[in-house]
């Protein structure tokens, strides 16, 4: 698993350094500083997806740009998982995603990117994970300063030999600081 996250980490850096021929963005939606609002959607995948049903929540991401095409972003949430019913019974619990990365601009509005963090439990005793998050998006300038960010990730998060994971649909309003 470590294995493939610094391929994977290597990989983005790779595509982050060699962006020579890359366009830089004209749009003003896709330049600077910008604070991203959105919800979020969880499909758990795997062990997870046969416990829990679809997760619910809503996210803030914070860009900034540090090269041509490459953005560094930090991140913030909450989001929920039901459990699927097991006698007669379901419950709940809530996780705060706080995470780092970088995201690189492949077209004007077409994004990849990964991030790594922890996912801090609400519940009582629920611990703290390491979380990655490779995904890819893209943004479509709506105003001045304004994009719409619609974006697909696996997220992982891995606890004492054990990880949780789910497909992520985040669907966000972006604005220029």
């Amino acid at each position: 698993m470590m294995k493939k996250l610094l391929l994977l980490t290597a990989i983005t850096g790779v595509l982050a350094f060699s962006s020579a021929s890359a366009q830089n963005a004209k749009d003003p939606a896709m330049n600077g500083q910008k604070l991203g609002v959105g919800v979020e959607f969880g499909l758990p995948v795997g062990n997870f997806g046969d416990i829990y049903n679809l997760g619910v929540g809503g996210s803030l991401v914070y860009q900034v740009p540090v090269a041509a095409n490459l953005n560094f972003t930090g991140s913030a949430g909450y989001i929920s998982f039901k459990s699927k019913e097991m006698a007669g019974l379901t419950h709940s619990f809530g996780t705060i995603p706080v995470k780092a990365g970088l995201r690189y601009f492949f077209a004007e509005n077409f994004y990849g990117g990964a991030e790594l963090g922890a996912a801090f439990s609400t519940e009582d005793g629920g611990g703290t994970a390491f979380a990655y998050a490779p995904g890819i998006g893209v943004e479509f300038p709506v105003a001045n300063k304004a994009a719409i960010d619609l974006g697909v990730r696996y997220e992982g998060w891995s606890r004492d030999s054990h990880t949780s994971s789910f497909i992520g649909i985040r669907a966000a309003f972006n604005f220029g600081l």
